[in-house]
Protein backbone atom coordinates (compact mmCIF):
# COMPACT_ATOMS: atom_id res chain seq x y z
CA UNK A 1 0.00 0.00 0.00
CA UNK A 2 1.57 3.56 -0.98
CA UNK A 3 2.08 5.60 2.36
CA UNK A 4 2.35 8.82 0.23
CA UNK A 5 0.22 8.82 -2.97
CA UNK A 6 1.80 11.46 -6.02
CA UNK A 7 -1.75 13.17 -6.16
CA UNK A 8 -4.62 12.83 -3.66
CA UNK A 9 -7.72 15.38 -5.30
CA UNK A 10 -9.08 17.14 -2.51
CA UNK A 11 -12.14 18.33 -3.98
CA UNK A 12 -15.20 20.06 -2.30
CA UNK A 13 -17.56 18.35 0.18
CA UNK A 14 -21.18 17.61 -0.98
CA UNK A 15 -21.91 20.05 2.14
CA UNK A 16 -20.20 22.78 0.10
CA UNK A 17 -22.29 22.83 -2.92
CA UNK A 18 -25.85 20.48 -2.20
CA UNK A 19 -27.34 23.81 -2.14
CA UNK A 20 -26.90 24.26 -5.93
CA UNK A 21 -27.65 20.76 -6.38
CA UNK A 22 -31.08 21.93 -4.90
CA UNK A 23 -31.15 24.72 -7.66
CA UNK A 24 -30.76 22.34 -10.37
CA UNK A 25 -33.54 19.94 -8.87
CA UNK A 26 -36.00 23.10 -8.76
CA UNK A 27 -35.40 24.94 -12.34
CA UNK A 28 -34.62 21.49 -13.66
CA UNK A 29 -32.24 23.04 -16.02
CA UNK A 30 -29.11 20.55 -16.38
CA UNK A 31 -26.74 21.92 -19.05
CA UNK A 32 -26.86 24.44 -22.09
CA UNK A 33 -25.08 27.47 -20.04
CA UNK A 34 -27.61 26.88 -17.22
CA UNK A 35 -28.17 29.68 -14.70
CA UNK A 36 -25.14 28.61 -12.27
CA UNK A 37 -22.88 28.29 -15.05
CA UNK A 38 -23.75 31.55 -16.04
CA UNK A 39 -23.08 32.80 -12.28
CA UNK A 40 -19.59 30.94 -12.18
CA UNK A 41 -18.56 32.57 -15.28
CA UNK A 42 -19.80 35.90 -13.93
CA UNK A 43 -17.36 35.51 -11.58
CA UNK A 44 -14.80 34.20 -12.56
CA UNK A 45 -14.59 36.80 -15.51
CA UNK A 46 -15.12 39.47 -12.46
CA UNK A 47 -12.87 37.90 -9.74
CA UNK A 48 -9.64 36.94 -12.11
CA UNK A 49 -9.93 38.55 -15.17
CA UNK A 50 -11.33 42.41 -13.83
CA UNK A 51 -14.23 41.83 -16.44
CA UNK A 52 -12.07 42.32 -19.24
CA UNK A 53 -12.46 40.02 -22.38
CA UNK A 54 -15.01 36.87 -21.95
CA UNK A 55 -14.84 33.46 -20.66
CA UNK A 56 -16.55 30.17 -21.53
CA UNK A 57 -16.59 26.77 -19.61
CA UNK A 58 -16.17 23.62 -21.49
CA UNK A 59 -17.16 19.64 -20.06
CA UNK A 60 -12.73 18.96 -20.39
CA UNK A 61 -10.09 21.19 -21.46
CA UNK A 62 -9.15 18.65 -24.62
CA UNK A 63 -12.63 19.62 -26.15
CA UNK A 64 -11.43 23.40 -24.86
CA UNK A 65 -8.14 22.64 -27.05
CA UNK A 66 -10.25 21.38 -30.32
CA UNK A 67 -12.26 24.27 -30.31
CA UNK A 68 -9.77 26.53 -29.60
CA UNK A 69 -7.89 25.49 -32.44
CA UNK A 70 -10.42 24.76 -34.58
CA UNK A 71 -12.13 28.47 -34.73
CA UNK A 72 -8.49 30.15 -35.02
CA UNK A 73 -6.77 28.09 -37.51
CA UNK A 74 -5.91 29.45 -40.75
CA UNK A 75 -7.50 27.71 -43.21
CA UNK A 76 -4.49 26.91 -45.17
CA UNK A 77 -2.06 26.04 -42.84
CA UNK A 78 -1.19 22.56 -41.99
CA UNK A 79 1.28 22.83 -38.91
CA UNK A 80 0.23 23.82 -35.35
CA UNK A 81 3.85 24.34 -33.71
CA UNK A 82 4.11 23.49 -29.91
CA UNK A 83 6.48 21.89 -27.62
CA UNK A 84 6.95 17.94 -27.59
CA UNK A 85 7.47 18.94 -23.70
CA UNK A 86 3.64 18.67 -22.86
CA UNK A 87 0.75 16.04 -22.53
CA UNK A 88 -0.51 14.10 -25.56
CA UNK A 89 -3.77 16.51 -25.34
CA UNK A 90 -2.18 19.15 -27.32
CA UNK A 91 -1.05 17.47 -29.89
CA UNK A 92 -3.61 15.31 -30.23
CA UNK A 93 -6.39 18.03 -30.48
CA UNK A 94 -4.62 19.47 -33.22
CA UNK A 95 -5.08 16.29 -35.25
CA UNK A 96 -8.42 16.36 -34.42
CA UNK A 97 -8.76 19.50 -35.87
CA UNK A 98 -6.86 17.88 -39.37
CA UNK A 99 -3.31 19.60 -38.45
CA UNK A 100 0.13 18.12 -38.10
CA UNK A 101 2.40 19.02 -34.60
CA UNK A 102 5.56 20.32 -34.98
CA UNK A 103 7.24 20.09 -32.37
CA UNK A 104 9.74 22.63 -30.76
CA UNK A 105 12.25 22.49 -28.45
CA UNK A 106 12.09 23.99 -24.95
CA UNK A 107 14.71 25.93 -22.50
CA UNK A 108 16.51 24.35 -19.75
CA UNK A 109 15.37 26.75 -17.18
CA UNK A 110 12.09 27.38 -17.65
CA UNK A 111 10.76 24.45 -19.70
CA UNK A 112 8.86 26.20 -22.13
CA UNK A 113 8.83 26.88 -26.05
CA UNK A 114 12.54 27.80 -27.42
CA UNK A 115 11.17 31.47 -28.82
CA UNK A 116 14.27 31.51 -31.20
CA UNK A 117 13.34 28.40 -32.48
CA UNK A 118 9.77 29.39 -32.92
CA UNK A 119 10.74 32.45 -34.45
CA UNK A 120 12.91 31.09 -36.85
CA UNK A 121 10.25 28.55 -38.22
CA UNK A 122 7.77 31.13 -38.44
CA UNK A 123 10.01 32.62 -41.25
CA UNK A 124 11.05 29.43 -42.60
CA UNK A 125 7.34 27.75 -43.04
CA UNK A 126 5.35 31.29 -43.02
CA UNK A 127 1.81 30.42 -44.79
CA UNK A 128 2.08 26.33 -44.01
CA UNK A 129 1.71 27.52 -40.29
CA UNK A 130 -2.03 26.84 -39.02
CA UNK A 131 -1.60 27.69 -35.08
CA UNK A 132 0.76 28.42 -32.56
CA UNK A 133 0.01 26.61 -29.43
CA UNK A 134 3.27 27.29 -26.68
CA UNK A 135 2.21 25.28 -23.14
CA UNK A 136 2.38 27.00 -19.85
CA UNK A 137 4.81 24.10 -18.32
CA UNK A 138 3.74 22.60 -15.09
CA UNK A 139 0.88 25.73 -14.62
CA UNK A 140 4.11 28.35 -14.30
CA UNK A 141 3.53 31.92 -15.23
CA UNK A 142 4.41 31.98 -18.87
CA UNK A 143 5.45 35.33 -20.30
CA UNK A 144 2.75 36.13 -23.39
CA UNK A 145 3.89 39.14 -24.51
CA UNK A 146 5.93 37.80 -27.82
CA UNK A 147 2.93 35.44 -28.09
CA UNK A 148 0.34 38.58 -28.60
CA UNK A 149 3.01 39.77 -31.12
CA UNK A 150 2.62 36.84 -33.23
CA UNK A 151 -1.11 36.55 -32.43
CA UNK A 152 -1.73 40.44 -33.73
CA UNK A 153 0.95 39.51 -36.75
CA UNK A 154 -1.96 37.33 -38.14
CA UNK A 155 -0.83 33.69 -36.62
CA UNK A 156 -3.41 32.77 -33.93
CA UNK A 157 -1.95 31.45 -30.61
CA UNK A 158 -3.78 28.88 -28.48
CA UNK A 159 -2.58 28.58 -25.28
CA UNK A 160 -2.35 25.48 -23.62
CA UNK A 161 -2.66 26.66 -19.70
CA UNK A 162 -4.21 23.20 -18.37
CA UNK A 163 -2.57 23.75 -14.51
CA UNK A 164 -2.41 27.73 -14.63
CA UNK A 165 -5.70 28.34 -13.48
CA UNK A 166 -5.26 30.84 -10.22
CA UNK A 167 -1.63 31.53 -11.64
CA UNK A 168 -1.02 34.90 -10.46
CA UNK A 169 2.16 37.57 -12.00
CA UNK A 170 4.46 39.61 -10.39
CA UNK A 171 3.39 43.17 -8.64
CA UNK A 172 -0.18 43.18 -9.17
CA UNK A 173 -0.37 42.10 -12.98
CA UNK A 174 -3.30 39.97 -12.47
CA UNK A 175 -4.22 36.16 -13.16
CA UNK A 176 -2.39 34.42 -16.11
CA UNK A 177 -3.44 35.47 -19.59
CA UNK A 178 -6.05 38.35 -18.53
CA UNK A 179 -6.13 40.74 -21.82
CA UNK A 180 -4.54 38.28 -23.83
CA UNK A 181 -6.41 38.46 -27.73
CA UNK A 182 -5.71 34.80 -28.79
CA UNK A 183 -6.82 31.59 -26.23
CA UNK A 184 -6.22 30.41 -23.22
CA UNK A 185 -7.58 27.33 -22.20
CA UNK A 186 -7.66 25.79 -18.51
CA UNK A 187 -8.14 22.81 -16.94
CA UNK A 188 -10.53 21.85 -14.14
CA UNK A 189 -9.57 18.39 -14.25
CA UNK A 190 -9.24 16.57 -10.65
CA UNK A 191 -6.01 16.67 -10.25
CA UNK A 192 -5.10 20.40 -10.74
CA UNK A 193 -5.59 22.84 -8.48
CA UNK A 194 -8.87 24.11 -9.34
CA UNK A 195 -10.73 21.04 -9.61
CA UNK A 196 -14.08 19.90 -10.39
CA UNK A 197 -13.51 16.42 -11.33
CA UNK A 198 -14.12 17.42 -15.18
CA UNK A 199 -14.14 20.55 -16.85
CA UNK A 200 -12.16 23.50 -18.24
CA UNK A 201 -12.80 27.35 -19.31
CA UNK A 202 -11.89 28.86 -22.13
CA UNK A 203 -10.60 32.80 -21.96
CA UNK A 204 -9.85 35.63 -24.39
CA UNK A 205 -10.08 39.41 -24.38
CA UNK A 206 -11.82 38.93 -28.01
CA UNK A 207 -15.67 38.87 -26.79
CA UNK A 208 -16.41 37.68 -30.25
CA UNK A 209 -14.12 35.24 -30.79
CA UNK A 210 -14.98 33.59 -27.13
CA UNK A 211 -19.03 33.91 -28.75
CA UNK A 212 -18.06 32.23 -31.63
CA UNK A 213 -16.42 29.31 -29.19
CA UNK A 214 -19.42 28.65 -27.20
CA UNK A 215 -21.32 28.43 -30.30
CA UNK A 216 -19.59 25.65 -31.55
CA UNK A 217 -19.17 24.04 -27.94
CA UNK A 218 -23.39 23.88 -28.70
CA UNK A 219 -23.56 22.32 -32.02
CA UNK A 220 -23.13 25.14 -34.36
CA UNK A 221 -26.13 26.36 -33.29
CA UNK A 222 -27.56 29.85 -33.65
CA UNK A 223 -30.20 31.78 -31.59
CA UNK A 224 -32.88 30.10 -34.22
CA UNK A 225 -31.22 26.62 -33.10
CA UNK A 226 -29.75 26.17 -36.72
CA UNK A 227 -25.77 24.90 -37.00
CA UNK A 228 -24.02 27.12 -38.94
CA UNK A 229 -20.70 26.42 -38.03
CA UNK A 230 -18.76 23.15 -37.55
CA UNK A 231 -19.33 22.30 -33.60
CA UNK A 232 -19.64 19.60 -31.12
CA UNK A 233 -21.21 19.02 -27.41
CA UNK A 234 -18.22 20.81 -25.27
CA UNK A 235 -20.82 22.28 -22.63
CA UNK A 236 -20.75 22.41 -18.92
CA UNK A 237 -22.83 20.06 -17.12
CA UNK A 238 -25.30 22.34 -13.94
CA UNK A 239 -23.77 19.69 -11.68
CA UNK A 240 -19.84 20.69 -12.72
CA UNK A 241 -20.94 24.37 -13.08
CA UNK A 242 -22.10 23.67 -9.11
CA UNK A 243 -19.09 22.54 -7.85
CA UNK A 244 -17.14 24.86 -9.81
CA UNK A 245 -18.98 27.77 -7.97
CA UNK A 246 -18.65 26.20 -4.38
CA UNK A 247 -14.56 25.89 -5.13
CA UNK A 248 -14.05 29.70 -5.98
CA UNK A 249 -15.05 29.91 -2.18
CA UNK A 250 -12.28 28.35 -1.05
CA UNK A 251 -9.93 27.82 -3.92
CA UNK A 252 -7.52 30.88 -2.51
CA UNK A 253 -7.31 28.60 0.83
CA UNK A 254 -5.93 26.04 -1.27
CA UNK A 255 -3.51 27.74 -3.26
CA UNK A 256 -2.31 29.62 -0.01
CA UNK A 257 -1.46 25.79 1.24
CA UNK A 258 0.18 24.32 -2.20
CA UNK A 259 2.34 27.74 -2.41
CA UNK A 260 3.17 26.59 1.26
CA UNK A 261 3.88 22.71 0.44
CA UNK A 262 5.84 23.89 -2.84
CA UNK A 263 8.44 26.02 0.13
CA UNK A 264 8.75 23.07 2.00
CA UNK A 265 10.33 21.51 -0.87
CA UNK A 266 12.47 24.06 -1.73
CA UNK A 267 13.39 24.48 2.03
CA UNK A 268 14.75 20.89 2.54
CA UNK A 269 16.05 20.50 -1.09
CA UNK A 270 18.50 23.55 -0.17
CA UNK A 271 18.99 21.76 3.54
CA UNK A 272 20.12 18.47 2.10
CA UNK A 273 21.98 20.31 -0.14
CA UNK A 274 20.53 19.01 -3.31
CA UNK A 275 20.73 22.10 -5.28
CA UNK A 276 24.12 22.36 -4.88
CA UNK A 277 24.39 18.61 -6.12
CA UNK A 278 22.86 19.12 -9.45
CA UNK A 279 19.71 18.84 -8.94
CA UNK A 280 17.53 21.73 -10.05
CA UNK A 281 13.81 23.29 -9.96
CA UNK A 282 11.83 25.16 -13.08
CA UNK A 283 12.53 29.26 -13.01
CA UNK A 284 9.53 30.53 -12.37
CA UNK A 285 8.09 33.89 -11.48
CA UNK A 286 4.61 35.47 -10.14
CA UNK A 287 2.15 32.74 -7.98
CA UNK A 288 2.09 29.66 -9.11
CA UNK A 289 -1.04 27.23 -8.66
CA UNK A 290 1.19 24.26 -7.80
CA UNK A 291 -0.25 21.00 -9.13
CA UNK A 292 2.85 18.52 -7.87
CA UNK A 293 6.60 19.66 -7.03
CA UNK A 294 8.52 18.75 -10.65
CA UNK A 295 12.38 19.01 -10.34
CA UNK A 296 15.29 17.37 -12.47
CA UNK A 297 18.01 15.02 -11.32
CA UNK A 298 21.82 15.17 -11.82
CA UNK A 299 23.10 14.97 -15.02
CA UNK A 300 23.90 11.53 -16.20
CA UNK A 301 21.41 9.73 -13.40
CA UNK A 302 18.27 8.56 -14.36
CA UNK A 303 14.47 9.52 -13.28
CA UNK A 304 13.70 6.43 -13.29
CA UNK A 305 16.19 5.10 -10.41
CA UNK A 306 14.47 7.72 -8.04
CA UNK A 307 11.42 6.72 -9.05
CA UNK A 308 11.96 3.03 -8.05
CA UNK A 309 14.29 4.01 -5.10
CA UNK A 310 10.52 6.57 -3.97
CA UNK A 311 8.43 3.24 -4.51
CA UNK A 312 10.65 1.14 -2.43
CA UNK A 313 9.69 3.84 0.48
CA UNK A 314 6.12 3.27 -0.76
CA UNK A 315 5.99 7.01 -1.96
CA UNK A 316 4.50 7.35 -5.55
CA UNK A 317 5.88 9.98 -7.98
CA UNK A 318 5.85 10.36 -11.46
CA UNK A 319 7.62 11.43 -14.61
CA UNK A 320 5.76 14.39 -17.08
CA UNK A 321 6.68 14.48 -19.26
CA UNK A 322 8.87 11.14 -19.94
CA UNK A 323 8.64 9.95 -22.73
CA UNK A 324 8.25 13.41 -24.19
CA UNK A 325 5.36 13.45 -26.96
CA UNK A 326 7.87 12.82 -30.15
CA UNK A 327 9.20 10.13 -28.24
CA UNK A 328 5.72 8.27 -28.24
CA UNK A 329 4.37 6.09 -30.98
CA UNK A 330 1.60 8.34 -32.11
CA UNK A 331 3.60 11.60 -32.58
CA UNK A 332 6.92 9.82 -33.83
CA UNK A 333 6.27 10.75 -37.54
CA UNK A 334 5.90 14.51 -36.66
CA UNK A 335 8.43 17.11 -37.88
CA UNK A 336 10.23 18.57 -35.27
CA UNK A 337 13.34 20.83 -34.23
CA UNK A 338 16.71 19.62 -32.15
CA UNK A 339 14.86 18.57 -29.53
CA UNK A 340 18.63 18.09 -27.37
CA UNK A 341 17.12 19.96 -24.22
CA UNK A 342 13.51 18.02 -24.49
CA UNK A 343 15.17 14.64 -24.35
CA UNK A 344 17.64 15.73 -21.40
CA UNK A 345 14.80 16.82 -19.34
CA UNK A 346 13.12 13.89 -20.20
CA UNK A 347 15.38 11.66 -18.58
CA UNK A 348 15.84 13.62 -15.62
CA UNK A 349 12.30 14.75 -14.60
CA UNK A 350 10.54 13.73 -11.61
CA UNK A 351 6.83 14.63 -10.33
CA UNK A 352 7.35 14.93 -6.51
CA UNK A 353 3.74 14.24 -4.57
CA UNK A 354 2.18 17.45 -3.61
CA UNK A 355 -1.79 17.31 -2.01
CA UNK A 356 -3.34 19.52 0.13
CA UNK A 357 -3.31 17.55 3.48
CA UNK A 358 0.02 17.04 3.29
CA UNK A 359 2.78 18.26 6.23
CA UNK A 360 6.10 19.07 6.48
CA UNK A 361 6.65 15.45 7.88
CA UNK A 362 5.30 14.33 4.39
CA UNK A 363 8.11 16.54 2.56
CA UNK A 364 10.77 14.89 5.01
CA UNK A 365 10.09 12.13 3.93
CA UNK A 366 9.85 12.35 0.53
CA UNK A 367 13.54 14.28 0.07
CA UNK A 368 15.18 11.96 2.68
CA UNK A 369 13.54 9.10 -0.02
CA UNK A 370 15.59 10.56 -2.93
CA UNK A 371 18.60 10.72 -0.75
CA UNK A 372 18.86 7.26 0.46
Amino acid sequence: MTKIPFLRPNLVKREEFSQYFSEIEESRIYSNYGPINTRFESRVLNEYFDNIGAVTTVNNATIGLMLAISKCKRSKGKYALMPSFTFAATPLAAMWCGLEPYFIDIYSDDWCMNKELLSDLLKRLGDQIAIVIPYATFGTNLDLRYYREIHESGIPVVVDAAASFGTMGDKGKGHFGKNFPGIVVFSFHATKSFGIGEGGLLYSANIKLIRKIRQAANFGFSIERESTLQGLNGKMSEYSAAIALSTLKVFPQKLKTRMKIHQWYLEKLNQKKLLEKGWHVQKTNGKIAYQFMPALCPEGQSNIDFIQRLANKKIEARTYFSPACHQQSQFKSCPHTSLFVTENLSKRIISLPLWEEMDLNHVIFVIEGICD
